[in-house]
């Protein structure tokens, strides 16, 4: 009897664990509310603040990220005075290397629940894909980021509050 239990608990375990790894997800991390701004400069910052160089997954411009596949993806949402300004970058590998030739649209849902399609397009100095969205509107948008690199489609959803 007793082995019986010890074989139930062990292939319970086995199969929890089975469960947890393989499959690749996109991750996303902390959502973006409001405007966001550049934190204030220091000389020296406490190293739990500052991103692992092996997360790939943090924020580094302090936006909301999404990995999927081999891309980075970080959506910045300023809010600004007649609507909201969107900044998209788009990266390449364990490197971040910008993705400079890619079709980029943003699907949008208005707190009232209406949808508005925003292409994006490229800022070659900023190294980031942009757009504006003329609203007013407070409350939570919810962002499809729909990219086409090179006839590969890579997609993201953001969302954040204004």
């Amino acid at each position: 009897m007793r082995s019986l239990i010890l074989q139930l608990v062990l292939l319970t375990g086995t199969l929890a664990l089975a469960a947890c790894g393989g499959a690749e997800t996109p991750t996303v991390t902390a959502p973006v509310t409001d405007s966001v701004e550049a934190p204030a400069s220091s000389t020296e910052a406490p190293a739990s603040s500052q991103p692992s160089p092996d997360d790939h997954t943090a924020a580094t411009k302090g936006g909301q990220v999404v990995e999927t596949g081999e891309y980075h993806m970080e959506l910045v949402p300023v809010t600004e005075a007649d609507g909201i300004h969107l900044d998209l970058y788009l990266q390449t590998g364990d490197t971040h290397e910008a993705v400079t030739d890619a079709t980029v649209v943003a699907q949008v849902q208005l707190p009232d629940g209406t949808q508005q399609e925003v292409p994006m397009d490229y800022d070659a100095p900023g190294e980031h894909f942009f757009a504006f969205l003329p609203t007013q509107a407070a409350g939570e948008y919810k962002v499809v980021v729909q990219t086409d690199v090179q006839g590969e489609k890579v997609n993201g959803r953001f969302n954040f509050s204004k």
